[in-house]
Order: C-alpha cells, then sequence, then structure tokens
C-alpha cells in the first residue's frame, strides 16, 4: 500500500472535486467507518488511498471509466508491494464499488466496499458537498443554478440544451445519498449534513427567484 506521502503524488492539489484533499478526508473517514464497522483496515486504508486514482489499462487503448481505470492501476500497484491476489481482488472490489452511478453489477458487497462507499459519499453532503458541487459545475462549464425544466423534474431527463446546473446535480443526486448509505455509522454521520445540503439549495433557490 503507498504511503499517503506516495498517494498524494498521485492527485492534483487544486482539484475541487477529486484533487488530494478529497482524497485524505475520504482516507479518514473510511478509517473511522471501518473501526465502527469492524472493517478489514489495510484493505479500506489501499482502496480510500487509490479509489481516484485513474491510471490506465496498459492493455486495452479504450477510455475507461475512472473507477474501472483507477481498480486495474490498484492492482498494478498493490502487486508490485506483493500483495496477495485475494486482497488485491478485494481492493479493486472497494474501488469499483465506490461510483454513485456504478451500475448494479458493482455494487458494494464486502463490508470493506460499503465502507468506501459511504465515506466517499459523505463526501458530497454538507458543507464540503455543497463545495465540491458548485466546483464541478464552474470546472465543467455549468450555472450554480438554473431552473429545471418540468421533464427534469419528473423523469431526470433533461431537454435538450438543458444545463446540468449544480442545482441540477442536487435534485438528480444528493438529496438521494443519505437514503443509499449502507452502515449505521455513515447513516448516523449523514443526518446532519443531509439537512445543511438540503438547506442551502432550498435557500439559493429562494433567493434566486427573490430576484426575478
Amino acid at each position: 500500500m503507498p504511503t499517503l506521502e506516495q498517494a498524494r503524488q498521485l492527485y492534483p492539489d487544486q482539484d475541487p472535486v477529486h484533487g488530494w484533499d478529497h482524497i485524505l478526508r475520504v482516507y479518514h473517514m473510511a478509517e473511522r467507518l471501518a473501526i465502527a464497522e469492524g472493517a478489514d483496515l489495510e484493505i479500506v486504508h489501499a482502496a480510500a488511498l487509490l479509489h481516484d486514482s485513474k491510471g490506465s489499462d496498459p492493455n486495452s487503448g479504450e477510455r475507461l471509466s475512472h473507477h474501472e481505470a483507477s481498480a486495474i492501476f490498484a492492482a498494478t500497484v498493490l502487486k508490485e508491494e506483493g500483495w496477495e491476489e485475494e486482497r488485491i481482488v478485494a481492493v479493486q472490489q472497494c474501488i469499483r464499488g465506490h461510483r454513485y452511478r456504478g451500475g448494479q453489477e458493482n455494487q458494494p458487497q464486502t463490508i470493506e466496499a460499503m465502507v468506501i462507499f459511504d465515506a466517499d459519499k459523505l463526501d458530497v453532503l454538507g458543507a464540503i458537498g455543497v463545495a465540491r458541487t458548485i466546483g464541478y459545475a464552474v470546472q465543467d462549464g455549468q450555472p450554480i443554478y438554473a431552473e429545471p425544466s418540468r421533464q427534469f423534474l419528473e423523469t431526470g431527463v433533461k431537454v435538450e440544451g438543458e444545463p446540468h446546473s449544480s442545482y441540477h446535480e442536487f435534485l438528480f443526486k444528493l438529496r438521494k445519498v443519505k437514503s443509499r448509505l449502507f452502515t449505521a455509522s455513515a447513516r448516523g454521520i449523514a443526518e446532519s449534513r443531509h439537512q445543511y445540503l438540503t438547506g442551502f439549495y432550498e435557500q439559493l433557490k429562494a433567493e434566486i427567484a427573490a430576484e426575478r
């Protein structure tokens, strides 16, 4: 497993969404949840440090999704350190299972994977979640707020030309995160963060409406 200093070299310092500060928060939160839930700390630590490392698949010219590319890269790192195959696979399961939109085939099955999913998702709630969501919108050239279409409100599918503002992301994903968490420890932490996040976007919508 890479040290914290080694892992830091894999991530940008200034990325507001997936930079080193996010990795460090997930690492410490995952450790907290792992202790509470009785998960394997070594697997959780490795997965937390490598879950957004991306890397690339040397055997494929295809562009991989970030969780798949990170899982492949993690295997390369851990093999070089002499990890047993079974434990490498356990780390990969954590990494493949951490995405909210990961699909049914990548749903967390082990307590370690559930801990990593929950630690990563707690980082999109609360004040940090607000900052990261707005940061991502700005990075992607999207507005902080745009009025969602009726179609989006009813189906989650945008009409042609509709932006995906940070408010859209709140409606589509963030307000549902609390109900998707696996561990009791994470659900307890999520409660106040969910309330803050929801309150922020309600206030943002109200202030913008008042100016129109």
